[in-house]
């Protein structure tokens, strides 16, 4: 087994065994929708998050990967409750935080940070880079000195790889790299124990996108971070993961340890997503089966009956359409389990 590989199975061990920090409990964000006309007697739920149950430790990245409009996003803000969830449990260091206000969540943000997708979208073009990265400490470190509040500033930057005669510049004066340096130098300030990491390197050139996770996975090895890592780039996720979570449509479909999930997935979109990531090897990537899903995703304002995925599914059968399937655990060991009625028979 390679060093690398022996490295990431030690750890994940040692995070297996330590108790979760964060737990999430058939969480749901539904939106109504306006009514499509006077007479219409109820609104119509967009369920963009539909159940979904997870568990997060110190020290581990968990990894959600899924097309555009799985209700990855919304999830994320969910958790943070930056969205307010329907219904559901979010349970911070023992704490049930679900449906706490601004104010009540005050006292957990320190802990509880989020970069974004876009890095220059994100930043406020009128701040400089030391005033948006010493914006959260205005907020929950109010007695700070100026100088304090400076070199903690200061000593972030260089924590993330910008130097810190960079404090006084605006943020069209950074390339879009930096920027999302200042976007995770911004969480990083207040020291926090989770950062959810929405797409933040999609928007970035692919050098930059590994000098961006590279950091980040950096970052949770000095400080004994929890990432949530969203994406629908399935290499990045592979590289900076130690589980995966696959939605579709809402609903989680997959979850497994990395290696099981890419090594051995159960459900056909899974299945089908790993086919399409390309391999490095030229005659592997030839060789390669390639799984084409037929369709577009489905609305989720009207999902099909069972599971929802049937209507892109090949092995679909008429059970399929008749009753959801469970998220089962699957028999090959670990913390994989398959949301589908036929997993057993779609072993690699």
């Amino acid at each position: 087994m390679p060093m690398d590989a022996a490295g990431h199975v030690a750890e994940q061990d040692a995070i297996d065994h330590a108790a979760p920090i964060l737990t999430v409990r058939d969480l749901k964000v539904h939106f109504p929708m306006p009514r499509r006309h006077l007479f219409q007697a109820r609104r119509d739920l967009l369920k963009a998050v539909d159940g979904i149950s997870f568990e997060l430790r110190a020290g581990e990245t968990l990894g959600i990967v899924g097309e555009s409009g799985c209700g990855k996003s919304t999830l994320g803000r969910g958790l943070l409750q930056l969205i307010e969830p329907t219904a559901g449990q979010v349970i911070w260091m023992g704490q049930d935080i679900s449906g706490r206000g601004r104010r009540q969540m005050r006292k957990h943000r320190r802990d509880l940070q989020i970069i974004f997708q876009d890095p220059l979208a994100s930043l406020d073009p009128r701040m400089t880079a030391g005033d948006i990265i010493a914006e959260p400490l205005d907020t929950h470190v109010p007695d700070l000195t100026k100088a304090q509040r400076t070199d903690k500033v200061r000593a972030t930057m260089e924590l993330v790889g910008l130097m810190p005669e960079m404090i006084n510049r605006y943020p069209h004066e950074f390339s879009g790299g930096q920027c999302q340096r200042i976007g995770v130098a911004r969480a990083m300030v207040l020291d926090p124990r989770l950062i959810v990491c929405d797409e933040p390197v999609s928007a970035l050139d692919v050098s930059i996108q590994s000098q961006i996770i590279n950091l980040l996975m950096r970052l949770q090895r000095a400080f004994g971070l929890a990432l949530i890592f969203i994406s629908h780039d399935l290499s990045v996720v592979r590289h900076i993961s130690h589980r995966i979570l696959v939605l579709y449509l809402g609903k989680l479909v997959e979850v497994a340890d990395r290696d099981r999930l890419y090594d051995d997935p159960r459900h056909p979109y899974t299945q089908a997503l790993i086919s399409a990531v390309p391999l490095p090897d030229p005659d592997r990537e030839r060789r390669k089966a390639r799984i084409v899903l037929t369709g577009d995703l489905p609305s989720p304002l009207n999902p099909p009956s069972g599971c929802t995925f049937r209507t892109r599914c090949a092995r679909a059968t008429e059970l399929c359409a008749r009753q959801e399937p469970a998220l089962a655990p699957v028999r090959t060991g670990g913390h994989h389990h398959a949301a589908c009625h036929y997993w057993q028979e779609t072993g690699a």
